[in-house]
């Protein structure tokens, strides 16, 4: 046995899920699930132990012949190990690392839950009992200056979204969870998420609260701008403050994306990761149809876990291709022709205020692009690189999805 066996992890935490340990870094976004023999590994090569040692003492335990050596560079893969003597790498800043657990337990506090529960229900018996409280598409076009209209919805928006990524933030930074807010993709859309995935390491309870809190935080809003029109009568923005609310509310059942629901159920429903496992279920079909040989890759998992992932499967391959549907036959003709127009109206110029209109617009929809490019590459460049490169990447157990509320 020589120096070159011992490996160093990184600090790691877990918790037991079942027969199951969640393994991963508070603050990484790497987490998978590993049985009863890769916990044990963990904890000897943690204690000092070499791999040799390790491989050894598990065969005595176990009296199976376990490949540990498989097993680290898996580890190593997934980012919990650091060479032998160099330095540990540092983790993605977190968001506002100036915000402590301390600052922000009282999200977590059951009386802070009930009070919202209790603003949402006054927002609904107002909507209900009062029809007048309620705001229509009309309301959105509250002033004849299209740039008034244009910028005041813009403003709100990025308000109600600045709160609900907060929210997720806040709870799980009351949890110990770093977190992190950055732009995202979701099919063709540009969404702001935030990054907790150590929240996989947290009692249920608070793995709930984080994925309904920013939810809640629109609910909120929303109940908050009914109440404040029956009392003070309508004003625009009251009005865009529900409406914007209400859309960002019904994104979240989207879940043949990542939203905050799809989160929810897959807690709920004990899978590790749906929308990946469910996605192989998928090709797995579409093979077997084109009677090409596919193993199942649900197969070994619990029954429970199957149905649902079967269940979810048929809503990922139905709500993506209704969504890819409409981007290609409605979203993307729009802005195909709303860019010709701008492009030509630069070209032959009617004035100095359709240029700017026009110029405008064209550098609207090329900045919006550029972040969508920007965020999707970050998520999906180094899967494509690895595609290019034909490099199989080795696995340990199952992979949790990570939580991007």
């Amino acid at each position: 046995m020589g120096e070159a066996s011992v490996v160093r992890l990184r600090d790691l935490a877990f918790r037991q899920d079942g027969s199951q340990w969640i393994v991963g870094r508070p603050d990484g976004d790497a987490f998978v699930a590993v049985p009863y023999e890769g916990m044990r590994a963990i904890r000897l090569l943690s204690a000092g132990a070499t791999v040799e040692e390790t491989e050894r003492r598990l065969r005595a335990e176990t009296g199976a012949d376990l490949d540990v050596h498989g097993f680290v560079r898996a580890l190593g893969e997934l980012g919990f190990l650091d060479e032998p003597g160099g330095p540990v790498a540092p983790a993605a800043p977190p968001t506002f690392p100036w915000l402590r657990p301390r600052h922000v337990r009282w999200t977590l506090h059951p009386l802070v839950h009930l009070l919202v529960a209790g603003l949402i229900a006054a927002g609904i018996a107002t909507a209900v009992t009062r029809w007048e409280t309620l705001p229509g598409w009309r309301d959105l076009l509250w002033s004849e200056r299209g740039t008034l209209v244009l910028a005041s919805q813009i403003a709100i928006g990025w308000m109600l979204v600045f709160l609900h990524e907060m929210a997720h933030l806040s709870t799980a930074r009351a949890a110990g969870v770093p977190g992190r807010i950055r732009l995202g993709t979701r099919l063709q859309f540009l969404a702001v998420q935030t990054e907790v995935s150590g929240v996989w390491l947290a009692a249920r309870r608070v793995r709930l609260t984080v994925y309904l809190a920013g939810m809640a935080t629109d609910a909120a809003a929303c109940s908050a701008a009914l109440l404040l029109t029956a009392v003070l009568g309508r004003h625009p923005a009251l009005s865009l403050v529900a409406l914007t609310s209400l859309g960002m509310l019904a994104t979240q059942f989207l879940v043949f994306m990542r939203t905050d629901v799809y989160f929810l159920l897959q807690d709920l429903s004990g899978c590790r990761n749906m929308y990946g496992d469910a996605s192989a279920y998928a090709r797995h079909l579409a093979l077997r149809l084109l009677r090409r040989p596919s193993p199942d890759p649900l197969a070994g998992l619990p029954q429970r876990e199957r149905r649902a992932l079967r269940a979810y499967a048929v809503l990922l391959v139905a709500g993506t291709a209704a969504c890819l549907g409409v981007a290609f036959a409605v979203t993307a003709p729009a802005t195909l022709t709303l860019l010709c127009r701008a492009i030509g109206a630069l070209v032959a110029p009617a004035g100095p205020l359709a240029e700017l209109d026009a110029a405008a617009v064209l550098l609207s929809a090329v900045a919006f692009q550029v972040l969508w490019a920007r965020a999707w590459w970050r998520r999906h460049g180094p899967r494509v690189r690895r595609a290019l490169c034909l490099r199989p990447r080795p696995r340990t157990e199952r992979a949790t999805d990570q939580d991007r509320a």
